[in-house]
């Protein structure tokens, strides 16, 4: 970062108000540090002011612009609207759409001073790393995603006119469900960009019915069924099973759906790959902001572009955000991802400039470099949370959050600490804290397995249960039966134990009348 420094004759703004003068005003300050002094790449910034309500509604529909209508939306607004006015629940300064252009809701509430804060955490900090985290670039087209969302829109509203809103709402009701078990967790081959979805789901309705018909019009009979050896390792390979997407698979191979409802799983699903990577760099995306409005406020007070009272407002609502409880303190829900993110990003800093001997021992390829803002951006570019942690978490942060390591073994009548800060605990610890951040240990490995299609086409699925944890029954039996709404046939969980392949508990559903409403030919 350049260490030239010229004071500003008058500050951006003074006092708490503003007009979009100012909002200009220091939008083009915060570009000028942001790129020219941090190098930082973003999409093209869309600020758009918005009130209360228009924030109360973004919440209600997970921040999404042109987002299509659902009862469940409505309810979260209602839920969070009476808790806004009675005091009990604040409202977000901003939310950022990972879109190209980069769109930034702000508050019309906000200050001055909290206007500039949230421009350089959102339309810098979260815009830079949405662009150049490869998780994103992977699974996320930000030129097409509005697009995207506006056809969704106008094709649900398009099937509740045609099918009725109950039919469409009961199909969604199913999908929204399944939505932590509808994403591709391996990159696959895309086939085109959000923006042709509205030409091609014509030119999909039409092959999916015939791949479709094909598959179900060759299914064998039950005499010839043990005729063939191959025919299960046939039938897996035409289905290509085992599926973790499930959602995917519904949308293929469900025999009873029409190609509307097809489209629609479509839409759900790609909505939910499309968050798929922010689930994976909460604590690096949420650093990433949080480092980069920290560094271009403190540096437009070096400038004398902030007065000194504005950083005191800065610095509070900074130190809330970042404020970590201790594990005895009724306010500790988990380890915030601010506050984690936040210092491991100040502390490359640190190993990068004012390396100790520790430093030079846990990170000889970055320790006393000087050039931290060119590490930091290989950071955000080339990790997720549980990659970073396991690489950058030094040994100051596990002893400035007092973290150690306890295992608790359910065989086990008490305890065990497992590690504590010495050497071989520091490593023990990142590997414990990093697996609280893979999806592989977090989210639940359900795939679909066979289908009898010779006999009475019950699906089966496989819950591989990692240590032996077990799903929650009521949530379990709640969403199966969703999934065989939406198969039309009898579906069977099998809670199965990885190491062994033995059965832990078995969960099973069958359809109910009326949910899937075949298409009139």
């Amino acid at each position: 970062m350049s260490s030239t420094l010229i004071r500003a004759e008058r500050p951006l703004f003074e006092g708490a108000d503003w007009e979009f003068g100012t909002i200009q005003r220091c939008y083009d300050a915060i570009e000028k540090v942001a790129l020219s002094e941090m190098g930082l790449e973003v999409y093209t910034n869309q600020i758009e002011v918005i009130g209360t309500e228009q924030m109360l509604d973004a919440y209600s529909s997970i921040g999404m612009p042109l987002f299509y209508k659902h009862w469940s939306f409505g309810k979260h607004f209602s839920r969070n609207e009476a808790m806004y006015r009675a005091g009990m629940q604040g409202l977000a300064y901003e939310i950022v759409i990972n879109s190209n252009p980069c769109i930034s809701y702000i508050m019309e509430e906000n200050t001055a001073m909290m206007q500039t804060l949230v421009m350089a955490h959102a339309a810098f900090g979260h815009n830079h790393f949405f662009k150049n985290n490869y998780l994103f670039q992977q699974w996320t087209d930000a030129n097409g995603i509005l697009d995207y969302l506006e056809f969704a829109k106008d094709y649900i509203t398009s099937c509740e006119e045609r099918y009725g809103e109950v039919a469409v709402e009961r199909l969604l009701d199913a999908a929204h469900a399944l939505m932590s078990q509808a994403v591709h967790k391996y990159p696959r081959k895309r086939t085109a960009d959000l923006r042709s979805e509205e030409k091609r789901e014509r030119e999909r309705r039409e092959h999916d019915e015939r791949v479709f018909n094909d598959l179900w019009r060759t299914v064998p009979g039950k005499e010839n069924t043990r005729a063939d050896p191959t025919a299960a390792e046939q039938r897996k390979a035409l289905l290509e099973l085992p599926q973790e997407n499930i959602l995917y698979f519904m949308e293929k191979t469900a025999p009873r759906l029409a190609p509307w409802q097809r489209e629609v799983l479509r839409i759900v699903r790609i909505i939910a790959q499309y968050f798929y990577p922010q689930s994976q760099t909460k604590v690096m995306n949420e650093g990433c902001a949080t480092y980069s409005h920290y560094t271009i406020l403190n540096r437009l007070h070096e400038k004398g572009l902030l007065t000194d009272g504005a950083m005191v407002e800065f610095l509070s609502s900074h130190t809330n955000v970042v404020f970590q409880p201790e594990f005895d303190d009724r306010r500790y829900s988990g380890i915030n991802p601010y506050a984690l993110g936040f210092a491991m990003m100040q502390d490359i800093e640190r190993i990068c400039t004012l390396p100790t001997a520790e430093d030079k021992q846990w990170f000889p390829h970055i320790a006393g470099c000087n050039d931290h803002m060119n590490v930091l951006r290989d950071v955000w570019a080339n990790y997720r949370d549980e990659s970073f942690i396991l690489q950058y978490l030094s040994p100051k942060l596990v002893r400035h959050f007092g973290l150690f390591h306890v295992m608790d073994d359910a065989s086990e009548p008490n305890l065990r600490v497992e590690a504590i800060h010495d050497e071989r605990g520091y490593r023990k610890i990142k590997q414990a804290l990093a697996k609280h951040y893979d999806v592989s240990w977090t989210s639940a490995d359900i795939q679909v397995i066979d289908v009898n299609l010779a006999g009475d086409r019950r699906l089966i699925l496989h819950h591989r249960a990692l240590n032996r944890v077990l799903l929650e029954e009521k949530d379990a039996r709640m969403v199966l039966q969703h999934l065989a709404d939406l198969w039309g046939y009898d579906v069977l969980m099998k809670e199965v134990d990885p190491g062994t392949e033995a059965v832990l508990k078995e969960h099973a559903a069958s359809p109910r009348p009326g949910i899937v409403q075949i298409e009139p030919s």
